[in-house]
């Protein structure tokens, strides 16, 4: 009966995943006048989900569940852009700005996977 607990981690998951990604756009986005800035991205949930397999706990500090680094460090990435300002800087704010919408998405969908499945277990327990 419980297995579709999963459901809920995942989605956990995903608005964790949106919430860290949106820190990054900002990131980007507050440093693109920063000479030799290079632009950063989170790597696509998707793929953390499939390598990990099911989702995982993740120390978000150094001294959680006995880690001896941040794990979600481990996820964001530099940007490949070979389109640079003059001052070396990678930023592009329009890119970021559809980085932000996507990432807004990503976060609302995974509340409504969230609100969805709480009806479906109330349902079930006869309470709506």
């Amino acid at each position: 009966m419980f297995k579709s607990l999963e459901l809920f981690r995942m989605a956990s998951a995903m608005a964790s995943h949106a919430g860290q990604r949106q820190g990054v756009i900002a990131t980007n986005m507050a440093n693109s006048d920063t000479p030799g800035y290079r632009a950063r991205d989170v790597r696509p949930f998707a793929d953390l989900y499939r390598s990990d397999g099911a989702v995982q706990m993740q120390a978000t500090r150094p001294g959680h569940i006995n880690s001896a680094s941040a794990g979600s460090q481990s996820i964001i990435m530099t940007s490949d852009s070979s389109d640079t300002s003059p001052n070396g800087n990678s930023v592009s704010l329009e890119d970021q700005m559809v980085k932000a919408v996507d990432t807004r998405g990503q976060h609302d969908r995974a509340l409504a996977i969230y609100r969805n499945g709480l009806s479906v277990l109330r349902a079930s327990l006869g309470r709506r």
